[in-house]
């Protein structure tokens, strides 16, 4: 797509969206046009005995800049990884003893990696959840010197509830401890800068808002960490160059002196995918998408909070919207015999919106949960 095409035409490359109306990014998304075709071509070239599988290294490889385009960072500061777990635990094996703060609602895979720590003697603070939630003032309230590392999600997996994070990373910095902001439920659909966010690692898996299938995650590590990272499985992608040598030892001589010293041995579709999605996601004006997804967020829950549905507190906006109701999951089976596509999380029926939504998604949202009601 041409970076200057209107967001309105990202739709036109989900053929799914002429069946269904889908709301349902935050758990997974559906698949693009131009990320389908480039797996089909992986697997047409797989399946005729021709492929190279050095080129989908280079797709693995292309995405590394991509993704720092989106952070704000630079290329040599991206490992590619497998899960938003691994980058978690990559970090957290690096850490010296001390107290670690992270929200105790947290999605389990920024959150058991950080509670693992407490077999090495680490002291673990979990923050309540208030309403459901955990807001930037109890997050901000928890951080104390002596405390090492802080780990936050921009946008809580469960409710849709955004924090303010140059709050959090200005209180970081103030107590001298490092910030590990997950951006999965986030990153694709509003713009963040690490340096703003006063970040010292940020990780994302793909498969939600950036639109890329599963097995496809980042890890980016602001630069004077690097050196004292070391990769969790150690193997020929840990090298400075991986692809002169395959054999043979040691490990520190060879050890890459960038963030790539954590890559992992990749499952190769996933990133030929990848690729297309990032090269999607970054050929649209990102305040255009922000623009849109908020938008559309914000009318819905609007619209429900005047059928007297109870929307989860909101501290800044973000393009996910959880509602409490007495019955969330037939809510949900009911919503999607209408054709909506949406999640249930706890007691609450969860909705999210990309660029590919438009008003009339959000109408049909309305219009089926009327119908139920």
């Amino acid at each position: 797509m041409d970076p200057r095409t209107p967001v309105s035409q990202l739709r036109s490359l989900f053929p799914a969206l002429s069946r269904v109306t889908y709301l349902n990014t935050a758990t997974t998304a559906p698949g693009a046009a131009p990320v389908v075709e480039a797996l089909r071509r992986a697997q047409d070239a797989w399946a005729s005995a021709r492929f190279d599988w050095g080129g989908w290294e280079a797709d693995a490889e292309a995405t590394r800049a991509l993704f720092a385009r989106l952070v704000g960072g630079r290329a040599e500061e991206v490992a590619l990884v497998t899960s938003l777990a691994e980058a978690a635990a990559s970090v957290a094996a690096s850490l010296s003893p001390g107290r670690v703060v992270v929200g105790a609602r947290e999605f389990r895979s920024n959150l058991f990696p950080w509670l693992a720590l407490a077999r090495r003697g680490f002291e673990i603070v979990e923050i309540p959840a208030s309403d459901g939630v955990v807001s930037t003032e109890a997050f901000c309230s928890a951080l104390r010197p002596g405390t090492v590392l802080a780990a936050v999600s921009e946008v809580q997996s469960s409710n849709g509830f955004r924090v303010r994070l140059s709050q959090i990373g200005a209180r970081c910095r103030e107590i001298g401890a490092r910030l590990f902001v997950d951006v999965s439920q986030s990153l694709g659909v509003l713009r963040f800068d690490a340096t703003d966010a006063g970040a010292d690692y940020v990780g994302a898996h793909g498969y939600k808002w950036l639109l890329a299938p599963r097995g496809a995650s980042w890890l980016w590590v602001r630069s004077e960490r690097v050196p004292e990272l070391r990769p969790l499985a150690p193997s020929w992608k840990s090298v400075e160059s991986p692809f002169a040598d395959f054999y043979g030892g040691p490990i520190e001589p060879l050890l890459a002196s960038s963030a790539r010293r954590l890559d992992a041995s990749l499952a190769w579709f996933s990133w030929v995918g990848a690729r297309a999605a990032l090269s999607l996601v970054t050929s649209l004006d990102g305040e255009a998408v922000e623009r849109r997804c908020l938008g559309l967020a914000a009318a819905f829950r609007s619209a429900a909070a005047e059928r007297g549905l109870v929307p989860a507190p909101v501290e800044i906006p973000s393009q996910t919207v959880a509602l409490t109701v007495p019955d969330p999951e037939a809510l949900r089976a009911q919503l999607s015999e209408r054709g909506i596509v949406a999640a249930v999380r706890g007691s609450s029926l969860r909705l999210g919106f990309h660029a590919f939504n438009d008003e009339t998604d959000v109408a049909a949202a309305l219009a089926a949960l009327d119908g139920a009601a």
